[in-house]
């Protein structure tokens, strides 16, 4: 039975005058149709669909992108008016830190009123050696070799009048020794560094 359908059908196929469509059987009809559309489908997906698939994946990236962006900047404006209120009160600090910078032509006296704490104190002077002046962003640091020897309270209070005096001066790094055995001196060797501001 199915071979006689299969010879039918092979006959019917043979038949068929591909020139004039309207005279083609129904069911061939229906299986070009089906194949037709499958093949449209098909190269539809190929060609329109798995490309739009692909921008689509890359707008919602583009979008969760711009949303953090948004997210970002709406956190800022939220803020702005601390953030001012934050910058007024740093540029403040900063002009009365600067303000405690020397300028250049004031290094001197700077440098002799530390001599002078010390000699108040009754230290005696053994180095001061300013070294090479070191640029930073907008101030210079002056390092300076200094040796006293002294007692240790004398020493004490060298360094908490070097603290207190009006402009920056920092004592970076010290080392205590003994001195003189006999007498119960120190020998205090220091870098002490002194700052600038620098000039446009």
């Amino acid at each position: 039975m199915e071979l006689n359908f299969n010879t039918d059908w092979v006959k019917e196929l043979q038949s068929v005058d591909f020139n004039d469509p309207s005279s083609w059987p129904v069911s061939f009809k229906g299986i070009l149709t089906f194949a037709l559309c499958i093949v449209i489908l098909i190269a539809g997906y190929y060609f329109i669909i798995k490309d739009q698939g692909v921008e689509l994946e890359q707008a919602k990236v583009e979008e969760q992108k711009l949303k953090d962006t948004f997210l970002e900047k709406k956190a800022l404006a939220i803020n702005l008016e601390a953030y001012k209120l934050q910058m007024a009160v740093a540029e403040e600090t900063f002009g009365v830190l600067l303000k405690q910078l020397p300028n250049q032509t004031e290094v001197p006296d700077l440098l002799i009123d530390i001599t002078q704490a010390g000699l108040a104190r009754g230290l005696k002077f053994d180095r001061f050696e300013p070294q090479n002046v070191v640029n930073q962003d907008f101030y210079a640091e002056m390092p300076v070799s200094i040796i006293v020897t002294g007692s240790y309270h004398q020493i004490g209070e060298f360094v908490s009048d070097i603290a207190a005096l009006p402009r920056i001066v920092s004592v970076d790094t010290f080392r205590l020794s003994r001195g003189n055995p006999d007498s119960g001196e120190l020998r205090m060797e220091a870098v002490t560094k002194t700052y600038h501001y620098l000039e446009e």
